[in-house]
């Protein structure tokens, strides 16, 4: 998988376009009326599930981890879990769902559902392009929007 530095090279995207644009994707908008610095990433988690299913959409919570059955066997859970190794270098949002989408008269008018990711911050969250933890859930972010994903991170109502 090309990374987008790697296509921002082969594209000649300056660094300083790239990363302004990292800049943009990782803005989280809110309205700051609505939500209080501080306010929990539970929350946070709440009210955009509840902002979700007003607009339509459906969103649900993906825990991610492993454990123990009682065979002593490890379980992993979670997207993009399949081990430790990958769950290191890319990390799926806290909430995923379906949210419709009608498709221009040009696709015959139909209804399809399309993937939807939230990772969940808590109010005064700001993207830290030195934290790996962040970095990795922005690689996952980068994959689904390069599939026609609606994933983003989100520390209040206005983000859905």
């Amino acid at each position: 998988m090309i990374t987008i530095h790697q296509w921002s090279i082969r594209h000649g995207v300056s660094h300083d376009a790239l990363r302004e644009l990292t800049a943009i994707m990782c803005e989280v908008p809110t309205d700051p009326k609505l939500v209080l610095p501080g306010t929990s990433e539970a929350a946070i988690s709440n009210m955009v599930r509840v902002e979700a299913s007003d607009k339509g959409a459906w969103l649900l919570r993906n825990n991610v981890g492993a454990c123990e059955d009682n065979r002593g066997r490890l379980i992993r859970y979670g997207l993009a879990n399949d081990s430790k190794q990958m769950n290191q270098q890319i990390k799926s949002c806290d909430l995923i769902g379906i949210k419709p989408l009608l498709i221009t008269p040009g696709h015959v008018g139909s209804v399809i559902g399309q993937f939807m990711g939230r990772e969940v911050k808590a109010a005064n969250w700001k993207f830290n392009p030195n934290d790996p933890h962040a970095v990795a859930q922005l690689r996952f972010m980068n994959r689904a929007w390069s599939l026609g994903a609606d994933v983003a991170f989100a520390n209040g109502v206005g983000t859905v």
